[in-house]
């Protein structure tokens, strides 16, 4: 892949080498991905022994939940399981039984933030069953709110496990990692792996921190990666899947939920991935932090790169660091799009351009990939991409129509129970509720005249 610049590599080199002195972190690694690969890395401080920076393994911490969502995407895809699923379907005698699959990858099911017992993050780990979970672990009433919980992908991980009858890890590591070329990602470490370590607040001192396997909360956070595998997970997440799940379905992962992502500023969770919203760009990622390890992989899939960053410290790094490397190269080396070319129209052409919903103006236009776009004419308005659907129909990809269906009419669109029509409130139109027949006036009615024949007429109501 062609390298990158000299002056963005000092631009990121700079970058990285403050982050690690200023955060004080015993070592460090980041990188930046592009063109399916890590196309530049570095690392900082004392790295062990003469390891090459990027294959020193790091443990990821949280990032593991993306690894775990996918499994559990796959089980859906190949029709074993449903999202809308309520848990006890699959993983019965849990308090958390009725909420549904759904809910747990997006951290809405209301489950507690950690699991019952001893500190897991810093003791073993063992089964289901040693949980001994109580209603205690319903925290919040379901789909509420949204309330990280690794508890949720503990469970969500074992659901896996006992639907393809073997340890998650296993699951992860045969049906995601190994397809993924990701040969140095395990969990528990392999040398050349950075030791763990917390940092004395006020001193310049280091305690090492402990490792150990967690048992059924392995899926929250066990899985130790370098930094080239850590980027091929970001290229995984900016669409080379690999086959390991569809192009659609990780576009599903990305989707956040419970929130308006219409808004300039915002921060929210999909399947398994955050996705914030930073200087105008969305990225998509997950941080993870053990005690010892921080990490973080971003990518902004409209530029097409992505970056990442791991470091040996329990606290302390910047965890701005990733974002700031994408703005870094986004400025230093903003990606050239593919050029435009024309294609085939997917409707004919007389139906696209202007349509009015009521007396707002609206257009519909035929975008790249084949598909179409509706949204506001002039002023702002509700909008959304359509792919084709069944029977002609038209079928919203996102923003406010996401999931509903449009179909097309020579002289109306139907959108959900919305009609648009080619003017403003085209009474030849079946449009619901009437049409007032004396037309557009200028001047208003006085209150309490009462209303002509043609007036009160109702309208069509056949599609």
């Amino acid at each position: 892949m062609p390298e990158l610049l000299p002056s963005t590599q000092r631009t990121l080199l700079a970058r990285v080498a403050r982050a690690q002195r200023d955060g004080r972190v015993p070592s460090l690694v980041a990188g930046v991905v592009r063109d399916g690969g890590l196309a530049w890395h570095t690392g900082r401080g004392a790295l062990p022994g003469d390891a090459a920076p990027d294959d020193v393994q790091y443990r990821i911490g949280s990032i593991t939940k993306t690894v775990c969502a996918i499994t559990v995407l796959r089980l859906r895809d190949e029709g074993r399981l449903d999202l809308d699923d309520r848990l006890d379907e699959h993983l019965p005698g849990t308090p958390l039984g009725d909420r549904t699959l759904g809910q747990l990858l997006a951290h809405l099911a209301g489950a507690g933030a950690e699991s019952p017992g001893l500190w897991w993050e810093r003791t073993p780990g063992g089964s289901l069953e040693q949980l001994k979970l109580s209603d205690d672990d319903r925290v919040l009433p379901a789909g509420r709110r949204f309330h990280y919980s690794n508890l949720g992908f503990g469970l969500l991980g074992e659901l896996v496990a006992r639907a393809r009858g073997r340890d998650w890890t296993e699951v992860a590591r045969r049906e995601v990692l190994l397809p993924l070329g990701m040969t140095r990602t395990s969990p528990r470490p392999q040398a050349p792996a950075a030791e763990g370590h917390a940092v004395h607040p006020w001193a310049e001192l280091t305690l090492p921190e402990p490792e150990h396997d967690a048992g059924v909360m392995a899926p929250a956070g066990q899985l130790w990666c370098t930094a080239r595998d850590l980027a091929r997970l970001g290229a995984f997440l900016l669409g080379d899947t690999g086959g390991v799940l569809s192009p659609a379905t990780v576009e599903e992962m990305t989707l956040p939920a419970g929130i308006d992502s219409t808004s300039p500023i915002w921060a929210g969770y999909g399947l398994g991935v955050q996705v914030h919203r930073v200087d105008g760009a969305t990225l998509v990622g997950h941080g993870g932090s053990m005690p010892g390890f921080l990490a973080g992989l971003w990518v902004d899939r409209e530029e097409g790169t992505g970056a990442l960053a791991m470091g040996n410290t329990t606290a302390g790094m910047d965890s701005g660091l990733g974002a700031g490397l994408l703005a870094d190269l986004r400025a230093a080396e903003p990606r050239i799009v593919d050029a435009w070319a024309p294609e085939p129209s997917p409707v004919d052409p007389s139906l696209l351009g202007p349509w009015f919903w009521g007396p707002s103006p609206y257009v519909l236009r035929a975008v790249a990939g084949g598909m179409l776009h509706l949204g506001g004419l002039g002023r702002p308005g509700r909008s959304s991409r359509f792919r084709p659907g069944p029977d002609g129909a038209w079928i919203g990809l996102d923003g406010y129509f996401a999931g509903e269906t449009l179909r097309i009419g020579d002289d109306h669109l139907w959108l959900a129970t919305f009609v648009l029509t080619r003017t403003p409130y085209d009474p030849a139109a079946p449009v619901p509720g009437g049409v007032d027949g004396a037309g557009w006036r200028p001047e208003l009615r006085p209150s309490g005249a009462p209303e002509s024949d043609t007036e009160s007429r109702q309208s069509r109501t056949t599609h």
